[in-house]
């Protein structure tokens, strides 16, 4: 296997299962991705590249109870109203796709070549105070950054140090498994301190560095985990003028 293609997730899932979400895959007809490439939302054919992909979605889609959240290879339709509405979540066959479909990302990561499989997990509201990115450089955790940057969570204060030695000791345990030793990893603490991993990306751009601001920097030194700031308060007079 070629490096780069250890990003996509069916191919880092099944050596890092144990640490991620429960997951199920889809393999694409080179049809089906030229109709995702073109944005087909939808086909009332069952015996198009569509209605095929759709009932090979539902048959997937039915080992898991309740909502899934349904994205591709590598790329997750973030910029769906669906994502915007219900951070992804899709109870239908019907619906993943229509959500895949409607994605201008996943439509451009089709074009590209970039898509063979559909993947699938159980739909997870996620606690937005417990995504963190990984900065991996060499095999060792450089550095790890708060993923929501809205605003600033004070409870993580407290307790950042035990974020930040978990997922060191999490990096030291996974990193044998690693076909390549400088990546980010996308985490997620769940409520018992469980690390899990969301996504695994490329080094440098176009992977956004969040917290760490750029990629032009001393990464053999480590910078800990690194936080939103509280806002700033302004007090005494102060004059504005446009």
């Amino acid at each position: 296997m070629d490096s780069s293609d250890f990003f996509k997730t069916p191919a880092w899932y099944p050596a890092l299962a144990g640490k991620t979400f429960i997951s199920t895959f889809v393999k694409l007809r080179r049809e089906s991705v030229k109709a995702l490439a073109d944005g087909i939302e939808e086909d009332k054919d069952p015996d198009s590249p569509v209605g095929q992909t759709i009932n090979d979605l539902k048959n997937a889609m039915a080992s898991f109870h309740g909502n899934s959240f349904v994205f591709t290879d590598c790329c997750a339709p973030t910029d769906t109203e669906r994502f915007l509405n219900k951070k992804g979540a899709v109870f239908s066959a019907k619906s993943a796709w229509r959500n895949l479909a409607s994605s201008p990302k996943i439509r451009e990561s089709a074009a590209k070549g970039e898509v063979e499989h559909i993947c699938i997990r159980p739909f997870r509201r996620m606690n937005r105070t417990r995504e963190f990115r990984l900065f991996i450089y060499e095999g060792k955790l450089s550095a790890m950054s708060q993923y929501y940057l809205i605003r600033h969570f004070r409870r993580l204060e407290g307790i950042k140090e035990t974020f930040w030695k978990d997922a060191e000791k999490f990096v030291n345990e996974i990193i044998w498994l690693l076909p390549v030793k400088t990546l980010v990893i996308d985490i997620y603490f769940t409520s018992d301190n469980e690390i899990m991993i969301i996504d695994i990306n490329k080094w440098g751009d176009p992977t956004d560095p969040l917290m760490l601001n750029t990629w032009e920097r001393d990464w053999e030194t480590q910078s800990g985990i690194i936080l939103m700031p509280p806002p700033i308060k302004i007090s005494g007079d102060v004059n504005i003028s446009f």
